[in-house]
C-alpha cells in the first residue's frame, strides 16, 4: 500500500500528525482512520464476491488485477504460447542492430551515387520538371 513512500515522508507525516493532532488525540485518531480502512477493505471484498458470483462459473478465476493494462499485457505476453514463438523467432535487437549497420555503411561509403544501384540521393535537390510536362495552373482549385 505504501510502495513509494520513503522513510523521510512517513517521519515527515507523523510530524505533522502530531503538530495538528496532539499527542493527546493521535491514538484515537489512528483507530479511526485503520476503522475506516478495515471497513473500506472488507467493502471492496465484499462487492469483489457479488461480482464474481453474478458473473456465474465460468468466471471464478478471474482476477481483478488483470484489468489493469500492465497486468494484463504482461500476463498475455508470458502466458500465450503463439505470442511466445513469435518472440522467439524475432529478435528485436538483432533487428535493430541490422538497421543501424545498413545505416551507417550507408553513410560511410564514398560510392552512394544512384549510378551505383543504390538508388536516388536524396540529399541532392531535385531538378525542376520540364515545362511541357508541368501541369497547368488552375486559380480556381486553390
Amino acid at each position: 500500500m505504501f510502495n513509494d513512500i520513503g522513510a523521510l515522508e512517513l517521519v515527515t507525516i507523523v510530524v505533522l500528525a502530531i503538530l495538528v493532532f496532539g499527542p493527546d488525540k493521535l491514538p484515537k485518531v489512528i483507530q479511526d482512520v485503520s476503522g475506516v480502512i478495515r471497513k473500506i477493505r472488507a467493502f471492496s471484498d465484499s462487492a469483489k464476491q457479488d461480482i464474481r458470483s453474478e458473473l456465474g462459473p465460468e468466471f471464478k478465476d478471474f482476477d481483478f488485477e488483470d484489468l489493469n493494462p500492465k497486468t494484463f499485457l504482461r500476463k498475455q505476453l508470458t502466458e500465450n504460447e503463439d505470442l511466445k514463438e513469435i518472440r522467439s523467432s524475432f529478435d528485436l535487437r538483432k533487428e535493430l542492430n541490422d538497421v543501424t549497420d545498413a545505416v551507417n555503411s550507408k553513410e560511410a561509403g564514398p560510392d552512394t551515387s544512384p549510378e551505383a544501384g543504390t538508388g536516388p540521393d536524396l540529399r541532392k535537390k531535385p531538378t525542376a520538371p520540364d515545362r511541357d510536362r508541368r501541369t497547368p495552373f488552375d486559380a480556381d482549385a486553390t
